[in-house]
């Protein structure tokens, strides 16, 4: 009955350790960008929607990101569980969250803060970007996006700070290094991975 909020800049390894928080917890993991895609992929009503955002190089809007992930809360596999990955990144988004999960009398135990130096950060992309072939992601474009992700998510940062639900982990180093403290911060919160899983880290 673990429901997390994962939260980290472009290049921090997000969604390694979301697929990992994912099997520790037995939750499954849901990325909005997976989401978006599924749906995009399958020709969903949806799916359509999002496609016509994309296509016009605009922002998929709060409202249909929020349909999106009300649906998909409501899916079984997440009814026991969750770990939110790229959602909510807007102010409105959380108030959104906080609509759903009250209707269903449940809340975030968590979110975890992965941070990582920016330069760090920014070799990495630079590196991902030369192995895909993806000539457009400069430095100037990266570290574009890392500003970007600095101003929409500080505000959301301090909102769920307040709450006291944050735990902030330094996400440089080895992956299982990574894994080993997010679970270690989580276990401190009284939130403990399934032994098979705790036991592989």
């Amino acid at each position: 009955m673990t429901r997390l909020l994962l939260i980290g800049p472009p290049g921090a390894g997000k969604g390694t350790q979301a697929e990992r928080l994912s099997e520790a917890f037995a939750v499954p993991a849901i990325s909005t960008g997976d989401i978006f895609r599924f749906n995009v992929k399958n020709n969903t009503e949806l799916g359509v929607k999002v496609k016509a955002f994309i296509d016009a190089g605009a922002y998929v809007p709060d409202s249909l990101t929020n349909e999106i992930v009300s649906d998909r809360l409501k899916q079984a596999d997440a009814v026991a569980g969750f770990l939110l990955d790229g959602y909510p990144r807007t102010a409105d988004q959380v108030q959104e969250l906080d609509r759903l999960l009250e209707a269903d009398g449940t809340a975030l135990d968590a979110v975890v803060l992965i941070v990582a130096d920016t330069e760090e950060v920014v070799a990495r992309l630079l590196k991902r970007a030369a192995e895909q072939g993806r000539a457009d992601d400069t430095a100037d474009v990266i570290r574009h996006r890392l500003s970007v992700y600095e101003e929409q998510t500080a505000p959301l940062i301090d909102l769920y700070g307040s709450r006291g639900l944050v735990v902030t982990v330094d996400g440089l180093g080895a992956v299982d290094e990574v894994t080993g403290r997010i679970l270690a911060a989580l276990a401190a919160r009284g939130l403990n991975a399934t032994e098979e899983a705790a036991s592989t880290t």
